[in-house]
């Protein structure tokens, strides 16, 4: 592989619960019984998505609720393990090209991944108000192979959800599963590669044990 786009949340920052607190108590407050394990399942989709399938009727009003919220949770997020480590490799091979694919806006993507230093190691970036379709659209993923010039055939996005699974696919590029965050089981059984750690992408071109 030459060209790697890269989810962000799940991915290359843990998020979880910066997003998903706020989002927990945003929906209490307005009268919907759901659990922590319900609002989890729609972690790493665009807002609004996440809110139609949780069934909010006032999506735009409890977004707004919701995002007004996040900054009470940002010493929620931290970078994985071994992820600047990854990116600094595959950053320094002149061979290859790095892009970030994500379900954010820009402001949003400046709020949680410039703060960490990441936006250093990558050459391009994809945000959800440049596409028309969210994940599990190939949309963004599209749009990232657009921006590096790539070949799909030597083109992986990497990620922690099923609906990164099925737009990779969709874009016609390899998967590759963060399973630092996300178990290889069920609807990801289809993944291309299965990376236990984040140093195991750096050697995605020299062995197939990570299928």
């Amino acid at each position: 592989m030459n060209y790697y786009i890269f989810d962000v949340d799940g991915t290359l920052i843990d998020t979880e619960k910066m997003y998903m607190l706020p989002l927990l108590k945003t929906l209490r407050s307005n009268g919907y019984d759901v659990t922590y394990q319900d609002v989890e399942k729609v972690f790493g989709i665009t807002a609004s998505d996440a809110l139609k399938i949780l069934g909010v009727q006032e999506v735009t009003a409890v977004q707004k609720q919701w995002f007004g919220q996040i900054k009470n949770y940002l010493n929620e997020a931290r970078v994985y393990d071994g992820i600047i480590e990854t990116l600094a490799k595959l950053h320094a091979d002149p061979n290859n090209r790095l892009a970030i694919a994500t379900s954010k806006i820009e402001s949003e993507f400046h709020r949680d991944v410039t703060r960490f230093g990441l936006d250093d190691y990558f050459d391009t970036f994809v945000f959800s108000n440049e596409i028309k379709h969210g994940k599990p659209a190939p949309d963004l993923i599209l749009k990232g192979v657009e921006k590096l010039s790539a070949d799909p055939q030597t083109t992986i996005y990497i990620g922690d959800t099923v609906y990164d699974l099925q737009a990779a696919h969709a874009a016609h590029v390899a998967f590759g599963l963060a399973g630092w965050r996300t178990a290889k089981t069920g609807a990801l059984a289809d993944s291309d590669y299965n990376f236990k750690r984040p140093t195991d992408i750096l050697s995605v071109n020299l062995s197939t044990d990570f299928k």
